[in-house]
C-alpha cells in the first residue's frame, strides 16, 4: 500500500494518519520517546499494514504478474497500482469526496511540519503541488509517480514502464484489489481497536 491507502486505513484519526503517513521514514522501535501515542499507533499500524500486505496470497498474485520483468520492484509497483485502484473506487470506500479527503490530509500534515522527518518535509510540497493523492486515480498520475520513483532508483527498475502492464492486466489487478482491500481494512480496523 502507498500513501493514499495508509491515510485511508487510519480511521479518520489525524494523529494515526500522520504516523501511518510517515511510517516508511521512521526507523527504530523506541517510538514513544519521540512521538505522541496517536502517532506511535499510526507508525505501528503502517508496519502492520505492510506486513499483512506483503505476505497475503492475493497480493502475491498481483506481484507474480509483474515479477518476471520488474523483479524485486514488483511489490513497490503493486503498492502504487493498489493506490490507483483505491482512488478510482474511492466512493465505494469513503463518504467524503477524494479531493476533500486529500485536502484535509495535506492541511494536517502542513500543520504538523515541525515533527515530520526531513525526507517527508522535502517530499510534501512536491506531493501537494502534484496533488498525488487525487492524481493516483488517473493513469497519468500513476505514470508520473512511477517515473519519479525510477529517477530516484539506484538501479534500472523500469518502473516507468509499468503502466503498460496496469492497462494490459487491469481487470486482473482490479479483481485482486477488490478481494484484498476489504480484508486489509478489516485487519487495520481490528489492529487499531486492540492497540
Amino acid at each position: 500500500m502507498n500513501f493514499l491507502a495508509h491515510l485511508y486505513l487510519s480511521a479518520d484519526d489525524p494523529e494515526i494518519q500522520l504516523g501511518n503517513f510517515i511510517g516508511d521514514f521512521v526507523r527504530g522501535r523506541d517510538l514513544s520517546s519521540r512521538f505522541s501515542p496517536g502517532i506511535v499507533k499510526g507508525i505501528s499500524l503502517h508496519r502492520e499494514i505492510d506486513e499483512f500486505t506483503d505476505r497475503h496470497p492475493i497480493v502475491k498474485l498481483s506481484k507474480d504478474r509483474l515479477r518476471p520483468k520488474y523483479r524485486h520492484y514488483a511489490p513497490v509497483i503493486i503498492d502504487m497500482f493498489y493506490d490507483h485502484l483505491l482512488a478510482v473506487n474511492w466512493n465505494a470506500y469513503h463518504h467524503q469526496p477524494l479531493p476533500d479527503f486529500a485536502a484535509g490530509c495535506y492541511d494536517y500534515l502542513i500543520k504538523s511540519e515541525a515533527i515530520l522527518p526531513e525526507q517527508v518535509k522535502w517530499m510534501l510540497p512536491h506531493m501537494m503541488r502534484g496533488n498525488w493523492l487525487v492524481n493516483y486515480g488517473k493513469l497519468e498520475g500513476i505514470q508520473q509517480a512511477l517515473s519519479g520513483m525510477t529517477r530516484r532508483s539506484k538501479f534500472d527498475s523500469k518502473m516507468n514502464e509499468a503502466t503498460e502492464e496496469l492497462q494490459q492486466f487491469y481487470e486482473g489487478f482490479d479483481q485482486e484489489f477488490q478481494l484484498f482491500f476489504p480484508l486489509l481494512k478489516e485487519h487495520a480496523t481490528h489492529f487499531i481497536g486492540k492497540y
